[in-house]
């Protein structure tokens, strides 16, 4: 018990004395070595290291696949909106200059191609996140995806949901920290391609920026909050970190690839056939090819090797026919969702049979729900710091877009009426029908209304009110 207690304190200790960039440099290696890893494969690394180099080694690369096509899926008709915190005209503004204000921060981040291409990096490494900053050059919101594999993440107790620190690693070139940050980093013999390491240390109260281990800014954090959303893609239980979608695949992937490589192999020395010599004792000039004349002893035999005969291929169909089917099963991912059916589904019978894919996404969209609510909660928040224009209570909702097709005239038929039977609102009906904008469609409905009742009053094309003609 003395000798754990000493070497306890003296880890303590040592840790004590070392920096924080030198402190992460020795954080969580397992994980660092696991996102490797998973991106390799994804890559299209697939074969086991210990393989012989001379065998034929195909990749049929369903890894990126079902990330792709599961992503695809997730992300599929995804916006934000405000709602109002009650029936009050002030508050029915105030979520629509929120609603405005989130709308104009993804027009200009790009916020779509930047969410799709974050959700493919975190269904294949486990873990995505997002960095939201002020832009003091551009006067606007800036919105990021920070490469996980260079977040470190500090919580209290068991609670991994109360993060009181966050650093993020990353490499510059001296002539980007000289752009970024105001000052030229030293020159060092030793620095590898020129490249400088930079680390930026968040908590609510602070912010620390070290470049090649010195520290050269420590200052009052400027937003009062952590600007980062660190999000899993699937949850594991009482685990801060997520789950990658590519373990499941894996063994299947590999041994698809087998497979397929060795079928192959066969085929090919099928279409090469290889002659078979019995009782000879020696042979030269041996061709095969056509009209090719072989001179033989007596009592020899001489045959082609039919590497096909009893069903042998056929076997291995059957077998890489298994594959797909557990390689579908772990994956979620029905064949139906890559356009395979063996029917017109539709309806009922489209969703039992994409059943186990809209529990996957499902399940994604409940983490992504809340991820992307803090997002906006942080667009709001700087934004109000930034333009002093109160966007309080930060309240959005998430609208998801249907995982299958619809019959778009019977949803439209069913918020038809529940809107006359007062259960949706104009404006949740829209949302429900994928209407970007519901508050000015209504407008120009509310516009086009007006023309149609008073169309004497209505402008013409030189922007004067027509006058009505006498009877």
């Amino acid at each position: 018990m003395a000798r754990t207690s000493a070497r306890s304190s003296a880890r303590s200790s040592q840790q004590s004395t070392m920096t924080l960039p030198q402190q992460i440099a020795k954080m969580d290696a397992a994980r660092l070595r696991s996102y490797a890893e998973l991106l390799s494969f994804y890559q299209g690394d697939q074969w086991p290291r210990q393989t012989r180099r001379r065998e034929r080694r195909l990749i049929f690369n369903y890894a990126k696949a079902f990330v792709e096509k599961t992503t695809s899926y997730l992300m599929s008709g995804m916006h934000s909106v405000v709602d109002p915190t009650d029936e009050s005209p002030a508050s029915a503004d105030a979520a629509r200059a929120g609603e405005y204000a989130l709308r104009e921060v993804a027009e200009r981040n790009n916020l779509a191609q930047l969410d799709f291409d974050t959700e493919i990096d975190a269904a294949t490494l486990g873990d995505g996140a997002f960095k939201v900053t002020w832009d003091a050059l551009e006067r606007r919101v800036r919105v990021s995806a920070p490469d996980v594999q260079g977040l470190f993440v500090w919580w209290l107790g068991d609670d991994v949901t109360r993060v009181w620190r966050v650093a993020s690693r990353y490499h510059l070139s001296p002539e980007e920290v000289e752009l970024s940050f105001g000052f030229r980093p030293p020159a060092k013999r030793a620095r590898r391609a020129d490249r400088v390491e930079v680390v930026e240390v968040w908590t609510v109260e602070t912010f620390a920026l070290w470049v090649d281990g010195t520290l050269v800014e420590e200052k009052a954090n400027p937003y009062g909050l952590i600007p980062f959303v660190i999000y899993p893609n699937l949850r594991e239980p009482k685990q801060f970190w997520g789950a990658s979608d590519i373990p499941a695949l894996r063994e299947s992937a590999r041994e698809l690839n087998r497979a397929l490589s060795q079928l192959s192999t066969i085929l090919e020395l099928s279409g090469n056939p290889i002659a078979v010599l019995e009782n000879v004792t020696e042979a030269q000039d041996i061709a095969v090819q056509p009209g090719a004349v072989w001179e033989l002893p007596e009592q020899a035999r001489a045959y082609l090797l039919d590497l096909l005969q009893g069903g042998g291929v056929q076997l291995h169909i059957e077998y890489v026919n298994l594959i797909y089917r557990t390689l579908h099963d772990l994956g979620e991912t029905p064949r139906t969702a890559f356009g395979e059916s063996r029917a017109n589904l539709s309806g009922v019978a489209l969703n039992l049979e994409l059943d186990p894919l809209l529990k996957k996404v499902h399940r994604k969209r409940l983490i992504r729900t809340v991820a992307y609510q803090q997002r906006n909660e942080l667009i709001l928040r700087i934004l109000e710091q930034q333009t002093g224009v109160s966007y309080a209570p930060y309240r959005s909702r998430i609208v998801w877009g249907p995982v299958v097709p619809r019959d778009r005239s019977r949803l439209v038929s069913d918020e038809r009426a529940l809107v006359t039977s007062g259960i949706h609102s104009r404006r949740r009906a829209a949302d429900e029908l994928g209407v970007a904008d519901p508050d000015a469609e209504f407008g120009r409905w509310l516009e086009e209304q007006e023309r149609i009742e008073n169309p004497a009053e209505a402008p013409t094309a030189n922007g004067r009110a027509a006058v009505g003609r006498e009877a």
